[in-house]
């Protein structure tokens, strides 16, 4: 008696109850708990080959993306310079896939050297070549 009385069926109108797609409620789950963000900058390393093309992305790929500003690592120097040249191309394509404001900057490292330091200590110098004359 002091149970409020459940309605049985939705009835002709549309309802909470009703069957829902997949999609429309983790689109909205993500949007009531905040999450938005957070996926359109994984989106960014998820579909990379799809934003910036496959040419780009055989010689490039994206390490970090923090507070707007994504890091990316090419294979040589000459792509580096080449990604330099068309950072706001790329950019324009990010924020045409993603979104303004997910891609403000881009941070565009060549290869890196080896790094010739092993161990916790080390000695400062020259490195290998110290034992050479």
């Amino acid at each position: 008696m002091g149970r409020p009385r459940r309605r049985g069926w939705s009835g002709s109108g549309a309802d909470e109850r009703d069957p829902q797609m997949l999609g429309r409620l983790a689109s909205r789950l993500s949007g009531d708990r905040g999450w938005v963000p957070r996926l359109a900058n994984g989106s960014v390393f998820g579909r990379w080959a799809e934003l910036v093309g496959e040419e780009v992305a055989e010689h490039a790929r994206p390490v970090s993306l923090r507070d707007g500003v994504l890091t990316v690592a090419a294979d040589s120097t000459a792509w580096a310079t080449q990604l330099r040249l068309l950072q706001r191309q790329l950019i324009g394509k990010l924020a045409a896939g993603l979104g303004d404001g997910v891609v403000k900057t881009m941070r565009i490292h060549g290869p890196t050297a080896p790094s010739w330091r092993r161990g916790p200590r080390h000695v400062s110098g020259r490195g290998p070549r110290d034992t050479y004359g």
